[in-house]
């Protein structure tokens, strides 16, 4: 039983091993294997025997592949396809994460900040270096607007710059904010409703009403599941095409 909204976030260390690196397992830790072994797990069951006439499994992960493929083609003119597989990988992640954190008990990845930021900052600077990769210091023009008024190129420069660096912080805020909100929501209506069903009498007729609530909100925290899946990645998508492309 959670007594805490925010009891659901916390994370709780299995087993320390500080030395000589953390390797500590924690619930956070615990679930970031299971998530990535549900997805290794998926595609080499549907990977190595794939058929003509595509199977339920063989047309999800094909239905990603070619959504994350067309999108990169289009947002990027498919000159970000070098970044086709960790884009497609951080898509699946991202949404069997948020998935897996709607269950009753289980631990939502997405919720901590600490991931989503490491993910978000990991990325920015990849396509930091890729910027100067492919265009080196002309990669600079992506903060200077073509035809910008000269007396205000410092200022633009200015919030260019403070724009492309708050990308990261903005790119995780969103998904973490957005997780932790709709499950500490679920969480409140859920406790709020089994409250009033264990009072019994009258209340337990009131206790409908919460519980309604709670189905209402747990398809919307699925739908937001699956969209902020597909607002990182598009994100993504289209950093990835100012490294490309830093031309106003």
């Amino acid at each position: 039983m959670l007594f805490s909204p925010l009891e659901t976030f916390e994370l709780h260390l299995y087993s320390p091993l500080p030395f000589p690196l953390d390797l500590s397992l924690s619930n956070g830790t615990l679930f970031l294997f299971i998530c990535f072994g549900l997805l290794l797990g998926f595609a080499l069951v549907n990977l190595p025997r794939s058929f003509l006439v595509p199977t339920s499994f063989q047309l999800v992960l094909e239905g990603l592949y070619s959504f994350i493929l067309t999108m990169i083609r289009e947002q990027t003119a498919s000159a970000a396809l070098p970044f086709f597989p960790l884009i497609f990988l951080v898509f699946s992640f991202i949404i069997l994460s948020n998935l897996l954190g709607l269950f009753p008990f289980s631990f939502t990845l997405t919720a901590q900040f600490a991931l989503t930021f490491a993910l978000a900052l990991s990325f920015n600077l990849a396509f930091l270096f890729q910027g100067f990769a492919s265009h080196g210091l002309t990669f600079l023009r992506l903060f200077v607007p073509s035809e910008a008024p000269a007396v205000l190129v410092p200022l633009i420069v200015a919030i260019e710059v403070v724009s492309y660096t708050i990308r990261t912080f903005s790119l995780s805020i969103r998904l973490f904010a957005n997780m932790m909100a709709g499950h500490t929501l679920l969480h409140i209506l859920a406790t709020f409703a089994l409250k009033m069903a264990q009072s019994g009498g009258l209340l337990l007729f009131v206790a409908l009403l919460p519980f309604l609530l709670v189905m209402a909100v747990f398809v919307l925290e699925f739908a937001i599941a699956l969209i902020q899946a597909y607002v990182f990645a598009i994100l993504l998508c289209i950093y990835a095409n100012d490294a490309y492309h830093p031309g106003h």
